[in-house]
């Protein structure tokens, strides 16, 4: 069985950016993509309302063209329609097909509630713990990603079994040159563990072969999204990754709103990782 790539689909956009960035992804990868759409989901359906009869020809509507988004792709495309919730219909997919991630678009705030996409990420993380990437409705346009940016909180963190996710990425970058930095960013008075550990943490999940102590950049901002996002723009990253654990998801030492705000107002693709339980 071939990689996978789940896109969550909308319509919010023509060119449904979330698509086009998976498909860039999708082949270099030599994976093929499934494009779940949840029928009565407020962000990847907005416009499931009205009437019974006006409702059941906006499904046929939105049928037809999800599979003429799925016959225009660069790879192998599959539609999968539910009727069910939205952690409900991912969780099936990922346990019928063991994807390499999940895509979800950040629609544009002027039509739809940045914290609707917010909300979303959360509910997906909390029921159906996996790889998510969260890609922005404009302002990227690098794919594959070559230079990825790992924000560190200060705490271990396991990733198993996605450990091997961001070798995948580094990988299929143009010309093998695929580059992992990481940042930590430190607050006033706040009590960070030294570089050693920082690095020893990386190291321990096997996500690359080498990790020089220069690819860590410490940041000395008021709050660790300022600093976070800083250092991405920065090192003119094309990926922000971000761990999420168990205990709180799109929390941890970060706390919620600083990961919320990471997936407000990054610019280029997010991809959140969940640590292991």
């Amino acid at each position: 069985m071939t990689d996978s790539l789940v896109v969550l689909t909308d319509f919010y956009a023509v060119t449904n950016r979330a698509l086009s960035y998976a498909a860039g992804l999708a082949v270099p990868l030599r994976a093929h993509l499934l494009l779940l759409h949840v029928h009565h989901d407020a962000l990847l359906d907005p416009f499931a309302h009205g009437s019974p009869g006006a409702h059941i020809r906006q499904e046929l509507k939105t049928a037809v063209a999800l599979h003429e988004l799925a016959a225009g792709q660069p790879v192998v495309t599959e539609v999968d329609i539910s009727d069910g919730g939205l952690p409900a219909a991912v969780r099936e997919a990922v346990q019928q097909r063991h994807p390499l991630l999940l895509v979800l678009a950040r629609p544009d705030p002027a039509v739809a509630p940045e914290d609707l996409v917010v909300h979303t990420a959360r509910q997906l993380l909390r029921h159906v713990p996996y790889p998510l990437l969260l890609v922005p409705a404009a302002g990227w346009d690098e794919f594959p990603p070559r230079r990825l940016l790992l924000a560190l909180d200060g705490e271990p963190f396991r990733l198993r079994p996605h450990q091997d996710l961001l070798r995948r990425l580094l990988s299929v970058a143009p010309n093998g040159d695929g580059t992992l930095d990481l940042v930590q960013v430190s607050t006033a008075g706040s009590a960070q563990p030294g570089p050693v550990a920082l690095l020893e943490t990386v190291r321990d999940n096997d996500l690359v072969d080498e990790l020089p102590e220069s690819r860590l950049h410490v940041v000395y901002q008021p709050t660790a999204a300022a600093g976070i996002l800083a250092e991405a723009s920065r090192q003119q990253a094309d990926m922000l990754v971000v761990v999420a654990r168990p205990h709180s998801w799109l929390g941890g030492v970060f706390h919620e709103s600083v990961t919320a705000q990471l997936l407000r107002e990054s610019d280029i693709p997010v991809l959140v990782l969940p640590a292991e339980q």
